[in-house]
């Protein structure tokens, strides 16, 4: 059973990597699209600038909860390249105690929000809002339950990976 368990972890995220490709792809085509008619054809078209603000705004919080992985977070590389397993230890639990309550104490104020965007549409394509802005409540509990892992590791025991500056990459 753990073994079949620990083989879905890395089917899922090629799965997210796949939906985060495909919403790159279709901004890309949209975008493409708006060019021909508005250059080519003389025809400026709205909807297209919709669909690639829309599908930009998902692709970076869906990347953001299921793409990226914790080493390829933003941090501050000069003090955390510079300590130690312990105090690396110490600054996961600081940094995801203090999220985890950020964003577990915005949670609910969020999900009024969002609801509460079902009255308002999009100009051209008329998708409700509250479907536009639910992303965000995908990305607030993907990060409150990646988090509460960081800190149950480093409550174990297991400190971060040392970050080093030579083996930085794009993430390719």
């Amino acid at each position: 059973m753990t073994s079949s368990l620990r083989a879905i972890g890395p089917w899922f995220a090629r799965r997210a990597e796949n939906i985060a490709t495909a919403m790159l792809a279709a901004m890309f085509a949209a975008f493409l699209l708006q060019i021909a008619f508005r250059y080519v054809l003389g025809l400026p078209i709205g909807w297209t600038h919709e669909i690639s603000v829309i599908l930009w705004i998902w692709l970076v919080l869906w990347g953001a909860s299921f793409v990226i992985t914790e080493r390829e977070e933003i941090r501050f590389d000069i003090i955390y390249g510079a300590v130690g397993p312990g105090p690396r230890r110490v600054m996961a639990l600081v940094t995801a105690f203090a999220l985890i309550a950020l964003y577990a104490v915005s949670l609910p104020a969020v999900a009024d929000y969002v609801t509460f965007m079902k009255v308002e549409r999009t100009s051209y394509l008329k998708i409700r809002f509250d479907w536009l802005f639910s992303i965000y409540i995908v990305f607030a509990v993907a990060t409150i339950v990646r988090y509460i892992w960081i800190a149950w590791q480093a409550m174990r025991g297991v400190a971060p990976d040392e970050f080093d500056p030579t083996k930085a990459s794009s993430g390719v």
